[in-house]
């Protein structure tokens, strides 16, 4: 489970899926949109706040298990993955979740451990290839 509230001053305390980093996030209800802030050493990536719940309803819906498939901005996401539905034009926000220009990519990197920590997904932990489905 994340321990913190989710709060800048406690954030939660998430591990990748494959178990090899560690990482802060929370919530920032006073940005525009309000937003899931990002910490990955001195590293910070921002996404739509709203990306917990659309995940969330995109995997429900699904019904089965999906890559993960993370990648940087830069690189193409590989199809049918959290990492390419993230970035999408058919998603409900229309496109990039990430809000930070250069950093919005690596959607299905971090926002997959979120998900499970707050107990509405389940993820593998394998050293690559890892999935996630909706709980």
């Amino acid at each position: 489970m994340a321990m913190g509230s989710g709060t800048k001053a406690d954030p939660w305390q998430l591990t990748t899926a494959p178990g090899t980093s560690t990482y802060q996030m929370w919530r920032d209800e006073g940005a525009d949109p309000p937003a899931l802030v990002c910490q990955v050493g001195s590293t910070q990536l921002r996404y739509d706040r709203r990306a917990i719940d659309d995940l969330h309803a995109m995997l429900k819906a699904r019904g089965d298990w999906m890559d993960l498939g993370a990648a940087d901005e830069q690189k193409d996401a590989k199809p049918g993955t959290v990492e390419a539905w993230g970035r999408a034009a058919d998603n409900p926000v229309g496109g990039w979740y990430g809000l930070r220009k250069g950093y919005r990519g690596r959607f299905g990197m971090y926002l997959p451990p979120l998900l499970e920590a707050l107990g509405l997904a389940e993820l593998t932990h394998d050293a690559k290839g890892n999935r996630m489905r909706a709980r």
